[in-house]
């Protein structure tokens, strides 16, 4: 895929969210997308849909101004907390290189004392090791890593302009090492293609191999609307055989669980206990926030 490294500027009145309590997803408070749109091309992507509204969707901008408005509103926010981002977009798309716009709204981040919990499927995230261990010194910091495949060569059909699953196993492995609560983010596992025990114990094996705290897993994947056409458009493209398949069993569900959920969940949970692999979402929130106290500002 040839990258242009010119990127356009959209207006925005905000970027963060208002305050969540963190008892659900991993623990935010907060959330925060600085850009809008993907090129990372996953066949899967459920960000796709027409429920989330975004016009051309393969072509990533930035919110113009983003880190004054992050500045300002962290400033006003009453409570401090955990800021999530990755939820619609990558943060570490290939624009990021240049423009340094996630790494610039973490020295902010770090300026005004809040936590953060990152989602990405690029080993880019590594350029930014020493703001997120500053960051760690006084917040709790959270590193989810998408990996659904083991095998390098797969990983380029379902999400073809992306780090290989190999080198995203590499990065988990350097954050850790450098003390940063890291793991990944099984999911969607595809039926037919990755759900098989084969690739789920070898997902394990190397997420263990590389000091990956925790695997959050989802044994299937959500398709709708116009979602659903262009992955089926691309198992055409890559596996002509599976769309009929998806047809036959899933119909017009939005949640096409693997018919092997439950042989699945049984390995992965035997192997993760055996292995000290963190894997439900309590214990993933208390892993990473152990030893942070609940911030509360000033009200003034």
């Amino acid at each position: 895929m040839k990258v242009i490294y010119k990127m356009e500027l959209i207006p925005a009145k905000t970027i963060l969210s208002g305050y969540e309590s963190g008892e659900n997803w991993f623990g935010k408070n907060y959330n925060m997308n600085i850009y809008k749109g993907c090129c990372h091309g996953c066949i899967y992507c459920d960000s796709r849909s027409e429920v989330y509204q975004i016009e051309n969707f393969d072509e990533v901008r930035a919110k113009e101004h983003a880190l004054a408005l992050i500045a300002r509103e962290l400033a006003s926010k009453r409570r401090s907390g955990v800021i999530g981002t990755g939820a619609m977009s990558d943060p570490y798309n290939p624009f990021e290189k240049k423009y340094r716009l996630t790494r610039g709204a973490l020295e902010v981040i770090n300026e005004y004392r809040f936590g953060v919990s990152i989602a990405t499927k690029s080993d880019l995230i590594t350029r930014d090791i020493d703001v997120l261990t500053s960051i760690k010194e006084h917040s709790p910091v959270l590193i989810k890593i998408t990996i659904t495949t083991a095998n390098d060569v797969l990983c380029k059909k379902v999400e073809p302009h992306v780090a290989e699953a190999s080198r995203r196993f590499s990065a988990i492995k350097e954050l850790s090492d450098n003390g940063i609560f890291s793991g990944i983010l099984l999911m969607p596992v595809l039926p037919f293609l990755e759900d098989n025990e084969e690739n789920i114990s070898e997902v394990i094996r190397l997420a263990h191999e590389n000091k990956a705290k925790f695997i959050y897993p989802a044994f299937g994947v959500t398709l709708r609307q116009n979602q659903r056409e262009w992955y089926y458009k691309k198992l055409d493209e890559y596996f002509p055989t599976l769309k009929q398949k998806y047809i036959n069993q899933f119909g017009n569900a939005y949640e096409c669980r693997s018919p092997r959920a439950k042989l699945l969940w049984q390995l992965f949970q035997n192997e993760c206990d055996r292995l000290g692999i963190l894997y439900k979402m309590e214990d993933i929130i208390k892993g990473y926030k152990q030893g942070y106290g609940d911030n509360q500002l000033s009200l003034f």
